[in-house]
């Protein structure tokens, strides 16, 4: 089954063609980095116009490379929740109006089950149920897989999600935009030792995060020794804060999967693509004898690919939403639509 997914919910206008959930046949993804690069983060007007700009060529597009007719798609997807609610209407709209001139379904898809079955474009043996850690620019949580489309969260952050701590302390630091990467990049020849970085905890709730607290170190940090003209040690600054972040995801998680009885477990979003968080997962899955699944990195940022890859199992689900089917800014993963 060939379905033409498009993903709209942030920055990236992207879309692809998906074969029975697991064969990318093209994957066209415009971002638009460079445009907010200058704001130091994303401006959800900018991004809304961009979309409706390019949304339309980037199909095309994706029809092209994959050598496919209109007549052979079965199905169109699209993102439908969470995201910038704007961003989103585009994608959801300009889905609903070619499914509806093609007289072929509409499946709407939640982004962060996108986010997880972007797992099975990288690993065809994988299958639920899997514990999966969700790390993105705006989500950090442990979703307990069931089936591929019966979720439960496990743990969620309480506050910032580590991909925005990442953004906000790079911005600070005038790194730019994106901050995550760029962090990653400089921390490779620093010390990890050098700054001492809090690790949080929530009382009572021994599976949820807290990056509000390191965020606020960080950024305190830095203001510090700007006041007292000390010259910070970026790189170590950088590496010291990596650990920091994969000090409070990788072992709560690996605890989560423990309390589960689960061993086989999987990362997926932006921040998966992180180099101090794999290694640490692997070490640790190695470590305790978990199968650990890792999408590649062309899959963990925003796609349509991974979007594509969840709609044929929302498909066989029955999950196929009428023309009247509205985007939205939040949605909790367990609830389709």
């Amino acid at each position: 089954m060939k379905i033409l997914a498009i993903e709209t919910s942030c920055d990236e206008t992207s879309a692809a063609v998906v074969s029975d959930g697991r064969a990318v046949l093209s994957n066209v993804v415009l971002s638009q980095i460079d445009m907010h690069a200058d704001y130091g983060g994303v401006v959800p007007e900018i991004a809304s116009r961009q979309h409706v700009e390019a949304v339309a060529s980037v199909a095309r597009e994706a029809l092209e490379q994959s050598r496919t007719g209109m007549g052979e798609i079965e199905a169109v997807a699209s993102t439908a929740a969470p995201g910038l609610i704007g961003a989103l209407l585009v994608g959801v709209n300009f889905g609903k109006s070619l499914a509806y001139a093609l007289n072929k379904p509409f499946i709407p898809v939640h982004h962060v089950r996108g986010h997880i079955a972007a797992n099975y474009l990288t690993y065809p043996e994988l299958s639920p149920p899997f514990l999966c850690l969700t790390v993105s620019g705006g989500h950090t949580m442990i979703v307990e897989v069931k089936t591929y489309t019966d979720f439960a969260v496990v743990g969620s952050t309480r506050d910032d999600a580590a991909g925005e701590a990442f953004d906000k302390t790079a911005r600070v630091l005038g790194l730019g935009y994106p901050g995550g990467a760029r962090i990653d990049r400089l921390s490779e020849d620093g010390d990890d030792a050098k700054y001492r970085f809090p690790r949080a905890s929530v009382d009572g709730a021994p599976f949820d995060f807290s990056f509000s607290g390191l965020k606020t170190a960080a950024l305190n940090l830095i203001h510090n020794s700007a006041q007292k003209g000390e010259e910070l040690d970026l790189k170590s600054f950088a590496a010291s804060f990596s650990r920091a972040v994969s000090d409070e995801l990788v072992p709560r998680f690996y605890e989560a999967a423990h309390a589960k009885g689960v061993k086989t477990v999987a990362v997926c979003g932006g921040v998966s693509a992180n180099s101090r968080l794999r290694a640490d997962l692997i070490g640790q899955a190695e470590k305790n004898r978990f199968a650990l699944f890792m999408p590649e990195l062309r899959f963990c940022s925003d796609n349509a690919a991974m979007v594509g890859a969840q709609a044929y199992y929302e498909y066989l689900a029955g999950n196929i939403a009428p023309l009247s089917q509205n985007a939205e800014a939040t949605r909790e993963i367990g609830e389709p639509f």
